[in-house]
């Protein structure tokens, strides 16, 4: 053959040649994502590889969408999609993306432990960032066995929880997170934390129990030193604390702006007018600035406190019961001018 005749032939073997190249290269080695910041793809245990194509498409383009299902489709990937939160990088090619799935790299979620008054809430709060739902979530939680085995009960357990951001997988199962939250508890309080609640004649557990009442009597944490310190000065008189949030607990409404005597008459072992000493738990997850402030506390001769008559939400303080009693009058008067009942 004449090299007319080869080049004639050879042309668009090459032109097929090169258009084949460059087809493999957009489908398996080419950006995935038509996006120049990072997706992120969710596979819960719901999906299979058709959710799992319909989650792609709103991030790849046609071409990467068509070699991810090309290389599913030569492997056994579909069997064994694996639970996750994956990061689609800009750039990152289809190749490397499936690979990532495939052998499960995943990305991890910062998670923030919230101070919120009832294990409930924090279990719909946990739900609405991790994979496992309220109901799994739950189930762990309200497992005395299973948090007895942490040194816990249900009335103890806010006092594990220390308000924070943690780095998790997003399909963190709920019985290793609470073995996470375990651990990091024992991180957070060390030796330091610990010798200062030792000093005070304080558990742990204890020391979040006043804590949580601090929390609820401000959210000045300026303030929270001075509260402590009264609670504790209580404490050691043998009076009763007479704390307005835990009678707020025992009733179940957080919302009341004014305590009534009826409502100190309330037999509940929440029922700080009632019962001598710290309640049975925590009536919060106590934030690290009202676990600090009680660690930490302001020392003072206080018995009394009344909020402000100015709703400024700080408090005047008291050493004697006829000081307390000004304080409250004019306290009294303010809610009687506002119509506060």
């Amino acid at each position: 053959m004449n090299k007319k005749c080869q080049l004639r032939y050879g042309l668009p073997a090459l032109i097929c040649i090169l258009a084949i190249t460059a087809a493999v290269y957009a489908c398996f080695f080419a950006s995935f994502s038509h996006d120049d910041t990072t997706q992120f793809v969710y596979i819960d245990n719901d999906d299979n590889l058709d959710s799992l194509n319909a989650k792609l498409d709103t991030i790849g383009n046609w071409y990467a969408l068509t070699g991810f299902k090309t290389l599913t489709r030569h492997s056994q990937y579909a069997e064994n999609l694996r639970t996750g939160r994956f990061a689609v990088e800009p750039g990152q090619s289809t190749l490397s993306l499936f690979r990532k799935l495939k052998n499960g790299i995943q990305s991890p979620i910062r998670l923030t432990i919230p101070s919120v008054r009832t294990i409930d809430r924090l279990t719909k709060e946990l739900a609405r960032h991790i994979m496992a739902d309220s109901t799994a979530i739950a189930d762990v939680l309200n497992d005395s066995a299973e948090i007895a085995l942490l040194g816990y009960n249900r009335q103890t357990l806010p006092a594990l929880f220390i308000p924070n951001t943690y780095e998790v997988y997003w399909n963190i199962a709920p019985k290793s997170l609470l073995l996470r939250m375990h651990k990091e508890h024992k991180r957070f309080w060390g030796s330091e934390r610990q010798a200062r609640a030792d000093a005070l004649h304080l558990t742990e557990t204890q020391v979040a129990t006043l804590a949580s009442i601090v929390d609820e009597e401000t959210t000045n944490d300026a303030e929270k030193p001075t509260i402590a310190g009264l609670y504790y000065n209580r404490l050691q008189h043998g009076m009763l604390l007479q704390a307005d949030p835990t009678v707020k607990y025992a009733v179940g409404d957080f919302t009341l702006q004014r305590i009534y005597n009826y409502h100190l008459t309330i037999d509940n072992p929440y029922n700080t007018y009632r019962y001598k000493g710290l309640p049975p738990g925590p009536i919060r997850i106590p934030s690290v600035a009202g676990i600090d402030a009680v660690l930490h506390m302001q020392r003072h001769n206080y018995l009394y406190m009344c909020a402000k008559e100015d709703f400024s939400g700080t408090h005047n303080f008291a050493a004697t019961l006829a000081e307390h009693q000004q304080n409250a009058r004019r306290y009294v008067q303010a809610l009687n001018a506002r119509g506060i009942r």
